[in-house]
């Protein structure tokens, strides 16, 4: 079979690829119909088509409730829309008992901008993190970083309600949590074995965050929350160790979950907001 990295020729039950190092380059046999899909087995498409979906559904739900004032707020859904999508958040988690929100908000965009610059990252990000790690651990990894993005998040917006620079969100959306996600899983890896592949990530990671402490808005702690649960998750999964088809069908099962939440939160809010 042909290593879906680098193309050489491997054996389907190869522990590595002699040529590019990638983990079981055989794919369990399923190469042939996997690597049509490329290195992360189609998930930078799934993440760009269905955030893109529900960014369109988001804004023709809005209607005229959508805001087109400003650069950073062109074409923004409104809050209403987006809780009944599955934001996160202090007022969903807590207030509301949405705790599912941890799992659909990563899917969910602001803006015109805010999309556009996160599926950029996810775009060049993704594909890197699956060379290393294998894509059913990126996905774990991505995954994983939402959640604990979210989470702190949520926690902190519950725990310093408007208290500057340490309050938290109340409403909190967008995929830049699991990015960071995937930049804390690179710097371990870093550590493990490149240490160009660390600082390069490090050297992101610190533009990005310092970046969201100069623009308002941004949801500091989902970043920091989300760099800490990449960088834990990536050395529990260990990128030295090879992927397993566990790890497959786990990622599988993360974002069935994630699609699932999104649809609990849609029927869920809309209850909330036909009873209030």
């Amino acid at each position: 079979m042909v290593c879906p990295s680098c193309g050489t020729l491997v054996g389907v039950g190869d522990d590595r690829c002699f040529n590019c190092g990638r983990w079981n380059p055989g794919l369990w046999g399923f190469t042939p119909v996997l690597r049509r899909f490329g290195h992360d087995l189609g998930f930078v498409p799934l993440v760009i088509g269905a955030c893109a979906v529900l960014y369109v559904l988001t804004l023709l739900v809005s209607g005229s409730a959508m805001r087109m004032q400003g650069l950073f707020s062109l074409l923004s859904p409104d809050g209403r829309t987006l809780f009944l999508f599955g934001a996160s958040g202090a007022v969903p988690v807590f207030a509301a008992g949405r705790w599912w929100t941890v799992l659909s908000a990563s899917w969910l965009h602001g803006s015109l901008l805010h999309i556009l610059f996160n599926m950029l990252w996810v775009r060049q990000l993704a594909p890197a993190t699956a060379d290393v790690y294998g894509a059913g651990r990126m996905v774990i990894i991505y995954t994983v970083a939402g959640v604990s993005g979210f989470l702190l998040s949520s926690v902190a917006g519950y725990a310093f309600p408007g208290v500057p620079l340490l309050g938290g969100a109340q409403l909190t959306i967008g995929a830049s949590a699991s990015i960071f996600g995937l930049l804390g899983a690179l710097v371990y890896y870093g550590r493990r074995g490149s240490s160009l592949i660390s600082r390069e990530a490090m050297g992101y990671a610190i533009m990005l965050f310092v970046f969201g402490l100069i623009m308002p808005g941004v949801d500091n702690y989902g970043h920091a929350g989300g760099f800490a649960g990449g960088y834990l998750a990536g050395r529990w999964l260990d990128p030295l160790r090879p992927e397993r088809v566990e790890h497959v069908l786990a990622g599988v099962i993360a974002i069935l979950a994630a699609f699932v939440a999104i649809l609990v939160s849609i029927a869920h809010g809309m209850g909330i907001l036909a009873g209030g």
